[in-house]
Protein backbone atom coordinates (compact mmCIF):
# COMPACT_ATOMS: atom_id res chain seq x y z
CA UNK A 1 0.00 0.00 0.00
CA UNK A 2 1.32 3.44 -0.90
CA UNK A 3 2.15 5.92 1.84
CA UNK A 4 -0.42 8.58 2.69
CA UNK A 5 1.14 11.99 2.05
CA UNK A 6 -0.03 15.51 2.92
CA UNK A 7 -2.45 17.00 0.39
CA UNK A 8 -2.37 20.75 -0.09
CA UNK A 9 -5.17 22.59 -1.77
CA UNK A 10 -7.77 25.27 -1.32
CA UNK A 11 -10.87 24.86 0.83
CA UNK A 12 -13.79 26.77 -0.62
CA UNK A 13 -17.08 27.41 1.09
CA UNK A 14 -19.56 29.31 -1.04
CA UNK A 15 -22.92 28.82 -2.67
CA UNK A 16 -23.65 25.61 -4.53
CA UNK A 17 -24.27 27.65 -7.67
CA UNK A 18 -20.86 29.32 -7.44
CA UNK A 19 -19.13 25.95 -7.15
CA UNK A 20 -21.25 24.48 -9.96
CA UNK A 21 -20.38 27.29 -12.37
CA UNK A 22 -16.77 28.03 -11.39
CA UNK A 23 -14.37 27.92 -14.38
CA UNK A 24 -12.27 24.92 -13.27
CA UNK A 25 -9.34 23.96 -15.46
CA UNK A 26 -8.50 20.40 -16.48
CA UNK A 27 -5.54 20.33 -14.10
CA UNK A 28 -7.61 20.64 -10.91
CA UNK A 29 -9.52 18.08 -8.90
CA UNK A 30 -12.64 19.44 -7.23
CA UNK A 31 -13.64 17.35 -4.23
CA UNK A 32 -17.19 18.33 -3.28
CA UNK A 33 -17.53 17.46 0.40
CA UNK A 34 -20.99 19.07 0.42
CA UNK A 35 -22.97 21.13 -2.10
CA UNK A 36 -21.40 24.34 -0.75
CA UNK A 37 -18.03 23.01 0.43
CA UNK A 38 -15.13 21.81 -1.70
CA UNK A 39 -11.42 21.11 -1.58
CA UNK A 40 -9.58 22.09 -4.73
CA UNK A 41 -6.36 20.21 -5.54
CA UNK A 42 -3.96 21.59 -8.15
CA UNK A 43 -4.83 25.26 -7.67
CA UNK A 44 -3.13 27.84 -5.47
CA UNK A 45 -5.43 30.78 -6.10
CA UNK A 46 -9.10 31.09 -6.87
CA UNK A 47 -11.14 34.03 -8.10
CA UNK A 48 -14.86 33.70 -7.57
CA UNK A 49 -15.58 37.25 -8.71
CA UNK A 50 -18.64 38.73 -7.14
CA UNK A 51 -19.28 35.74 -4.91
CA UNK A 52 -19.31 35.70 -1.15
CA UNK A 53 -16.87 32.89 -0.46
CA UNK A 54 -14.45 31.62 2.12
CA UNK A 55 -11.24 30.50 0.38
CA UNK A 56 -8.40 29.26 2.59
CA UNK A 57 -5.37 27.02 2.24
CA UNK A 58 -6.24 23.46 3.24
CA UNK A 59 -3.58 21.15 4.61
CA UNK A 60 -5.65 18.98 6.93
CA UNK A 61 -5.84 15.93 4.66
CA UNK A 62 -3.52 13.17 3.59
CA UNK A 63 -3.91 10.85 0.65
CA UNK A 64 -2.43 8.76 -2.10
CA UNK A 65 -3.25 8.12 -5.74
CA UNK A 66 -3.99 4.48 -6.54
CA UNK A 67 -4.35 2.54 -9.76
CA UNK A 68 -7.56 0.63 -10.31
CA UNK A 69 -5.71 -2.57 -9.35
CA UNK A 70 -4.23 -1.05 -6.17
CA UNK A 71 -7.68 0.16 -5.15
CA UNK A 72 -9.14 -3.31 -5.71
CA UNK A 73 -6.31 -5.10 -3.90
CA UNK A 74 -5.65 -2.83 -0.92
CA UNK A 75 -8.71 -0.69 -0.23
CA UNK A 76 -11.91 -2.32 -1.46
CA UNK A 77 -11.53 -5.37 0.82
CA UNK A 78 -11.85 -2.87 3.70
CA UNK A 79 -14.95 -1.07 2.37
CA UNK A 80 -18.34 -2.44 3.39
CA UNK A 81 -20.46 0.09 1.51
CA UNK A 82 -21.43 0.31 -2.13
CA UNK A 83 -19.33 2.52 -4.36
CA UNK A 84 -21.21 4.73 -6.82
CA UNK A 85 -21.15 3.57 -10.43
CA UNK A 86 -20.66 7.01 -11.98
CA UNK A 87 -17.18 8.46 -12.47
CA UNK A 88 -15.67 10.83 -11.54
CA UNK A 89 -17.27 10.89 -8.11
CA UNK A 90 -16.37 11.51 -4.49
CA UNK A 91 -17.49 8.75 -2.15
CA UNK A 92 -17.29 9.00 1.62
CA UNK A 93 -17.52 6.41 4.36
CA UNK A 94 -15.49 4.16 6.59
CA UNK A 95 -12.44 2.49 5.09
CA UNK A 96 -11.05 -0.13 7.47
CA UNK A 97 -13.17 1.52 10.16
CA UNK A 98 -11.63 4.97 9.58
CA UNK A 99 -13.55 7.95 8.12
CA UNK A 100 -12.17 8.41 4.63
CA UNK A 101 -12.99 9.59 1.14
CA UNK A 102 -12.39 8.10 -2.29
CA UNK A 103 -12.14 10.24 -5.42
CA UNK A 104 -12.93 7.69 -8.11
CA UNK A 105 -12.17 8.17 -11.79
CA UNK A 106 -12.15 5.62 -14.58
CA UNK A 107 -8.39 4.99 -14.39
CA UNK A 108 -7.23 5.98 -10.90
CA UNK A 109 -8.47 6.86 -7.44
CA UNK A 110 -7.44 9.13 -4.62
CA UNK A 111 -7.75 7.76 -1.10
CA UNK A 112 -7.84 10.56 1.44
CA UNK A 113 -8.61 11.11 5.09
CA UNK A 114 -8.20 13.77 7.73
CA UNK A 115 -4.55 14.02 8.77
CA UNK A 116 -5.17 12.95 12.39
CA UNK A 117 -6.42 9.57 11.08
CA UNK A 118 -3.47 8.95 8.75
CA UNK A 119 -1.55 6.61 11.03
CA UNK A 120 -4.63 4.56 11.89
CA UNK A 121 -5.71 4.18 8.25
CA UNK A 122 -2.19 3.31 7.07
CA UNK A 123 -1.78 0.73 9.81
CA UNK A 124 -5.12 -0.93 9.03
CA UNK A 125 -4.48 -1.08 5.29
CA UNK A 126 -0.94 -2.45 5.63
Amino acid sequence: MRELEPLHGLRVVTSQEALDTAPWTDRVVVLRFAPDDAMILGETTLDLSGESAIVVDEAGFVGCWLSTQELADHVLPHVDWSLPDERPVLAQGLVAGVPAKLWLTTDQSLLLCAAPYAHELSERLA
